[in-house]
């Protein structure tokens, strides 16, 4: 059975700038991966060429989801299909609340067109799940949202959204201790043998509480190394300039 995402030589650029440079991996069903690297490495880039981003053109290589090429699809296409993009920044959107944001893209997602109680009652439960008030889901999306807030927003449309592979760019940027274990502990209740993760991150402290399967290191737009869990402690402990060597020599 073909994995849930296989990349293979993927290269990739903005503005004629190469930033991907022959990045390959592949995320079974059941497996979490993480994939850390320095500031300026290319790791949100990966993540936003997955997603089919527009400001980036892929110059080589391939992606594939569940053993199609979505290569070429569009954003809403690999959305649709199950793949999900949990942003280092989310945006806000005024004027639209939580509830009819996920009543839209749930019924985009799955075909089903639900009415806003049928997506009132999943939400609710699925934020007593998530230690979530369920005054959250008429605010505005990401409007006055605390950082926090915002991540444990994109944790919730997870939840809702049921993804089969969900790529999590940075959502440890910027939160506190409390806020790291709600997002860590919503990402250990969404793991399951059918679901896969790579999760994107620069520091070690979210893989303090999610143990991954499987850890790469990232450096200069391309994978220099691959291990197993323990191989991030050992970057918190050393740091990334062993690997920056390797590539420069």
């Amino acid at each position: 059975m073909a994995p849930l995402l296989r990349i293979e030589n993927l290269h990739a650029s903005a503005d004629t700038i190469e930033i991907l440079r022959g990045v390959s991996l592949a995320v079974e069903a059941g497996e979490i991966h993480a994939l850390m690297g320095p500031n300026g490495s290319g790791k949100s880039t990966l993540a936003n060429v997955l997603m089919g981003h527009p400001g980036y053109e892929i110059t080589g290589g391939t992606v594939e989801y569940k053993g199609q090429d979505v290569t070429d699809w569009t954003p809403d296409q690999r959305g649709k299909a199950g793949m999900f993009l949990a942003f280092q920044y989310p945006e806000e959107i005024p004027g639209v609340s939580v509830v009819n944001f996920l009543r839209a893209a749930l019924t985009n997602r799955t075909g089903t067109d639900y009415t806003v109680l049928e997506l009132r009652l999943k939400v609710t439960d699925a934020m007593a799940a998530l230690g979530m008030e369920t005054s959250f889901a008429d605010r505005y999306l990401n409007e006055g949202f605390s950082g926090g807030e915002r991540k444990r927003n994109e944790v919730l449309q997870m939840a809702i959204l049921e993804p089969e592979i969900a790529i999590m760019d940075e959502t440890d940027s910027g939160l506190d201790i409390d806020a790291l274990k709600i997002v860590a502990d919503g990402v250990q209740r969404l793991a399951d043998p059918s679901r896969g993760f790579l999760i994107i991150t620069h520091y070690q402290r979210m893989l303090d509480y999610i143990t991954p399967d499987v850890v790469h290191v990232f450096v200069d737009g391309r994978i220099v190394q691959t291990g197993g869990s323990d191989l991030a402690a050992e970057i918190e402990e050393a740091g990334y300039d062993a690997y920056r060597a390797g590539v420069e020599s």
